[in-house]
């Protein structure tokens, strides 16, 4: 019978082996960590640049069929070029300000010419505002205290404007004002009803005079919008006015908020079939 070699001391089983898997585990795991951070920490514009780059790449936007090309700048989304042959939106309304600006001009100096008089008077005044033009008048010269009938030495003047204005297609809103003195007759109760029957007897001159009526607008304020103080005797008199705004804006068509476009049904499919008969 073989003896059995007794065990040294040297010869016993290592139970501590688990260690070096242990620490090349940690070693891994260190160094994804690191990886991980590095990655995190990467520069936001030139991942951008790359971003971009490389969806163009991919979509073909930064070549042209003509042969231009786009131009990348750091951190900025890629320039988009101009379809050939298809006319600037903004260029276009642009131009056509610049048309509505330089007919208003043209309307201003007619209108000058013709109450030249006046404004050398100092009766009227023409103010350009950033809706257009208005004429300043003086209501001494259209129309006697108290009353709405134009006096006849104003309605030649008021005739000439006329004749300017109905060459135009600008929209007109006639503004009838009073100073804070009361007024209670029993044509005007007060001075609402004296500024809007003069604003409306202006707006009737002017369509017979050739001005149509759906540019016309009358408005009465009374004494609510001076144009200076009512304390003094000229500053009253210098709110009892009527202005005549020439609005260089055309008003847009209306749309109904929350208004929906009707759908039209679909058409129903027909087929030369003969239709089955139900028994």
């Amino acid at each position: 019978m073989r003896r059995r070699r007794r065990q040294s001391p040297e010869d016993h089983e290592n139970h501590e082996r688990w260690l070096v898997s242990y620490a090349d585990f940690i070693t891994l795991l260190f160094a994804f960590f690191v990886v991980m951070y590095a990655v995190s920490s990467v520069n936001e514009g030139k991942y951008k640049v790359l971003s971009n780059a490389l969806v163009n790449a991919f979509s073909n936007t930064t070549a042209q069929p003509g042969g231009q090309i786009n131009i990348l700048t750091k951190g900025s989304p890629p320039l988009q070029t101009k379809p050939a042959g298809k006319p600037d939106k903004g260029l276009a309304e642009g131009k056509e300000k610049q048309v509505q600006r330089d007919k208003m001009k043209n309307v201003a100096k007619d209108i000058m010419d013709v109450l030249a008089p006046l404004v050398r008077q100092g009766k009227v005044k023409l103010l350009e505002t950033s809706r257009g033009v208005t004429i300043e008048i003086n209501d001494s010269i259209l129309f006697a205290p108290g009353q709405a009938r134009l006096e006849p030495a104003s309605m030649s003047a008021m005739q000439s404007v006329a004749r300017v204005l109905a060459g135009t297609d600008f929209p007109i809103t006639i503004e009838g004002h009073t100073d804070n003195i009361p007024i209670n007759t029993p044509a005007f109760p007060s001075n609402w009803e004296l500024s809007a029957v003069r604003a409306t007897t202006v707006l009737r001159l002017f369509n017979d005079s050739g001005v149509s009526a759906e540019r016309l607008t009358a408005i009465g304020y009374g004494d609510t919008r001076p144009a200076t103080t009512n304390l003094t005797l000229e500053g009253r008199a210098n709110n009892r006015r009527v202005s005549i705004l020439i609005d260089s804006n055309r008003p847009e068509e209306p749309k109904e908020i929350g208004s929906q476009e009707p759908q039209t049904p679909p058409p129903t499919p027909t087929t030369s079939e003969p239709a089955a008969q139900t028994q």
